[in-house]
């Protein structure tokens, strides 16, 4: 592999996992042979600081901006801001003039790197898949979710999900249009999923699929961990007592904080919590060490429950240790994840609109208690480590490369 052989990475970072999943794979790259650039908010560029890769500056819509679209139902981006990610890509693409792009939740490259011609990869999950072979989608917390008893309020998001969808479509749809491209549809996982590869951050077998096109690749756990000063207590914690990890990631309802905690107060566990840098303004729990960031492979690996809203990336940490996971869910996203997780008995999920001390104290008591989500964690852990993804994605890139010098030959 030629040393001139680059590799663009632009993250979408409305949460910091879709900056995590291309460090991960950044990682498969042999610096010999790769020349790698990653394009991040500035907000998150910090966490890119003691890497070998050329960091560069892309704008994203906030992460508030990001999580009150997603809790109001409407869609996230507008064909304005459409456009100009769509300039601000085609500007590094020109700068960089990469031999393969990827992406992670940056939507406006099937509009870019289809108008370069250079071959686009998409990291998403298997969930978000057209292929997907799960049944609907469940309800996420939403102002009707909170409203209305569940059960009616699912009846009708059951029927207004399709209207939702195709107007969650309708600005890219809109924007690849005026760049002479054909609509993708209504389908939003087809939104999520355009581009000449997909590689799902999943295991095949907890997200069962249709026949999958051989353009779509299943890569396993991504694996990463924010590069921060370990807290003056994390050599220091109990051993007479089980660790629960606690984080709500970028993406949480950080406001859920000081119920969580009051809920373990009182269970004999020390309570390890990453805040994201929300702490709350009462006194904590004397059981409970709190940091804005922590590295969240290693504080899982620790721990006997991990506590997490369900994402993918912690989920996938703890799984990983074999360690179950306790999700407390709002988004559509996180909903999806845990399904699959709680049919597979290696966790529980509660809904964050319907959250409250005593449900979320019994949950966590009964699964520190049941051997069966421990037992059905490890199971899952035995087939995530039979899966490298670094290596994986390092052979699917060379490939595409090599494709594409021999198409150009």
């Amino acid at each position: 592999m030629s040393a001139s052989t680059r590799v663009l990475f632009l993250a979408e970072t409305v949460t910091l996992a879709h900056l995590a999943r291309p460090i991960a794979l950044a990682r498969g790259l042999d610096p010999a042979g790769y020349d790698i650039s990653i394009a991040c908010d500035p907000r998150y560029q910090r966490f890119l600081a003691d890497t070998p890769w050329r960091p560069l500056p892309l704008d994203s819509i906030s992460s508030q901006q990001f999580l009150q679209a997603l809790a109001q139902g409407k869609p996230v981006y507008d064909a304005k801001t459409l456009h100009r990610y769509v300039k601000d890509d085609l500007r590094l693409i020109d700068q960089i003039k990469p031999d393969v792009i990827v992406g992670d939740f940056r939507l406006s490259l099937s509009i870019s790197a289809r108008l370069t011609t250079i071959p686009y990869l998409t990291i998403t999950n298997a969930y978000w898949s057209p292929y997907f072979a799960g049944h609907g989608f469940p309800l996420p917390v939403l102002p009707v979710s909170k409203a209305l008893p569940l059960a009616l309020a699912q009846s009708l998001f059951r029927m207004v999900q399709p209207l939702a969808f195709r107007l969650h479509c309708h600005p890219l749809n809109q924007v690849r249009k005026e760049h002479g491209l054909a609509s993708l549809g209504n389908d939003l996982r087809r939104v999520y999923t355009d581009a000449d590869h997909v590689l799902y951050a999943d295991l095949p077998e907890l997200f069962q699929m249709t026949v999958l096109p051989n353009t779509h690749h299943h890569l396993g756990p991504l694996l990463w961990s924010p590069p921060v000063a370990l807290p003056a207590w994390w050599n220091d914690l109990p051993s007479d007592k089980p660790l629960v990890y606690l984080t709500l990631g970028s993406s949480g309802q950080i406001e859920l904080l000081p119920t969580i905690l009051s809920a373990l107060a009182d269970l004999p566990v020390t309570v390890i919590a990453a805040s994201a840098g929300g702490l709350p303004d009462q006194p904590l729990p004397p059981n409970v060490r709190i940091a804005d960031y922590l590295p969240g492979t290693e504080a899982a690996a620790r721990s006997s429950l991990v506590i997490c809203n369900g994402g993918s990336l912690t989920s996938q940490q703890a799984l990983v240790a074999g360690v179950p996971v306790l999700g407390i869910a709002s988004n559509m996203d996180q909903f999806l994840n845990l399904g699959a997780i709680t049919a597979a008995g290696a966790g529980r999920l509660l809904r964050a609109d319907r959250l409250d001390q005593a449900s979320l104290h019994g949950a966590a008591a009964d699964m520190l208690a049941a051997s069966g989500y421990r037992s059905a964690a490890g199971r899952l852990a035995t087939r995530f480590a039979q899966y490298r993804a670094e290596q994986r994605f390092a052979e699917i890139v060379q490939q595409v490369v090599a494709q594409r010098h021999s198409a150009a030959s």
